[in-house]
């Protein structure tokens, strides 16, 4: 099995109604047989086509292809639960966020965010740096895939005290970089008591390589022998409750230090992602990726003082304690939505608001549009991203572009409070009335018709 990414551009539909289906029609009548879609982002829009870029699990042989749920399956909420403000993070990977988009740079952003909240819902890209994973106590860890499942409405997050985390690791040739990231797994189990049933030392690897898209210039990727990566997990199935991925990723050599001395986007990003989420799909709990070295040499490799958002990535020598911080405690998903009205259960019903960095269109903006789930969005995180977000067909009152996140913080206490913002800026526009207002556009028609 392979995963890989493809481009496809779809026509505009008009006034974007119903894109959500109109997206899944378009590119399930562009692909093979044996192709399903794991993941996707509109990279762009403009007056005439959707340029749309979509990660595939691929069948290369008789085998059945192991994803039994379209990411497409939609479950309209009948209603928002307002007893708790829960709001939902998210800065997707690869798309060199300012704010973000290297190793774990949202973190800050994250803790603030999640005073506001009851709970703050992100994902590993926001917080995982490295060695550090610095989210919130209020805060759950949701693979990406699993939050656009959760605003899909076909499943909902299960808050747990602790996970049994398995994990997978490729048997390195380098000895050295095979013990440093089995002492990780004792590390996290010595300092803060994880559970750690097994580790499993895979010897036919899968092989993950990663690039950057030829139109967009986003971190994607393709992965082969996928499958020899879900027989692994198969057979230990029964002993973990969450699993950790750690396999090499290959690269053109100079971007290990050309990432750390040059403006560039983090290569390795896109290609995790598209592992996780076909990871979590199948099987149906938390995972997270980090990259092995691939060589001494690269370990070894000297970049002096680096731009402070890149730093955590240069004094570590795993990357794996931020994974096993992060899925200590990511949620249990429930995938039986007569589940969903318990109250340690948070569906899309519980969720108050979705904050992107503005342009993003991908399933879970789709999704929170569809729902009538608030979303703000922020100009000051600038990325790869080219679509207008106001030309979607949003509600009235579910749009909220801001400036920057704290601003964006500012819109979260007014829809928890719910104080409509313009009362709270000046000037302060007259108030509408019905008779009056009938009698203007009544007017205008016929000043119209008389042109």
């Amino acid at each position: 099995m392979r995963l890989y990414e493809k481009e496809i551009i779809i026509p505009v539909t008009k006034n974007h109604q119903d894109l959500l289906a109109f997206l899944e029609a378009s590119i399930n009548s562009d692909l093979k047989g044996n192709e399903i879609p794991v993941r996707l982002a509109i990279t762009k829009t403009d007056n005439q086509h959707y340029h749309v870029e979509v990660g595939l699990l691929c069948s290369e042989g008789p085998e059945k292809l192991p994803l039994n749920e379209s990411i497409f399956r939609f479950n309209h909420r009948k209603l928002e639960n307002t007893e708790k403000f829960n709001a939902v993070l998210l800065i997707p990977t690869g798309i060199n966020a300012d704010l973000g988009g290297h190793s774990g740079d949202g973190g800050p952003l994250s803790r603030l965010m999640a005073t506001v909240c009851d709970t703050l819902i992100t994902h590993p890209n926001v917080v995982n740096a490295a060695d550090v994973n610095e989210l919130p106590d209020n805060g759950l860890y949701v693979e990406g895939s699993v939050i656009s499942r959760l605003l899909m409405g076909t499943v909902g997050l299960q808050k747990v005290r602790s996970n049994r985390v398995a994990l997978i690791m490729d048997d390195h040739e380098v000895r050295d970089i095979s013990e440093h990231t089995i002492n990780s797994a004792s590390t996290a189990r010595a300092a803060f008591g994880l559970d750690c049933p097994i580790v499993v030392k895979v010897t036919d690897k899968i092989g993950m390589y990663a690039e950057y898209s030829d139109s967009s210039g986003c971190a994607v990727g393709r992965i082969d022998n996928l499958e020899n990566l879900i027989d692994v997990l198969k057979e230990h199935r029964d002993k973990f409750d969450a699993v950790a991925l750690a396999s090499t990723i290959k690269v053109p050599k100079s971007y290990h230090k050309d990432y750390f001395l040059k403006e560039m986007t983090n290569p390795w990003g896109g290609v995790e992602a598209m592992l996780t989420h076909s990871i979590s799909s199948i099987f149906n709990v938390p995972s997270a990726h980090a990259p092995m070295m691939e060589s001494l040499e690269i370990l070894n490799l000297s970049v002096g003082v680096v731009e402070p958002r890149k730093a955590a990535e240069a004094v570590s020598v795993t990357y794996l304690h931020c994974v096993f911080k992060g899925l200590h405690r990511s949620p249990r998903i429930i995938d039986d939505d007569a589940l969903f009205d318990y109250s340690n259960v948070i569906s899309a019903s519980d969720v108050s608001c979705l904050i992107i960095p503005d342009g993003c269109v991908g399933l879970p903006t789709l999704a929170a549009l569809e729902q009538g789930i608030p979303v703000i969005a922020v100009r000051e995180n600038k990325n790869l991203m080219k679509n207008n977000l106001e030309d979607l067909p949003f509600a009235p009152g579910k749009l909220f572009i801001v400036d920057n996140y704290l601003e964006a913080i500012g819109v979260m206490q007014a829809i928890k409070a719910g104080v409509a913002l313009e009362t709270v800026r000046r000037p302060l526009a007259g108030t509408n009335v019905y008779p009056e207002l009938r009698e203007e556009i009544i007017d205008n028609i016929i000043k119209l018709r008389a042109r």
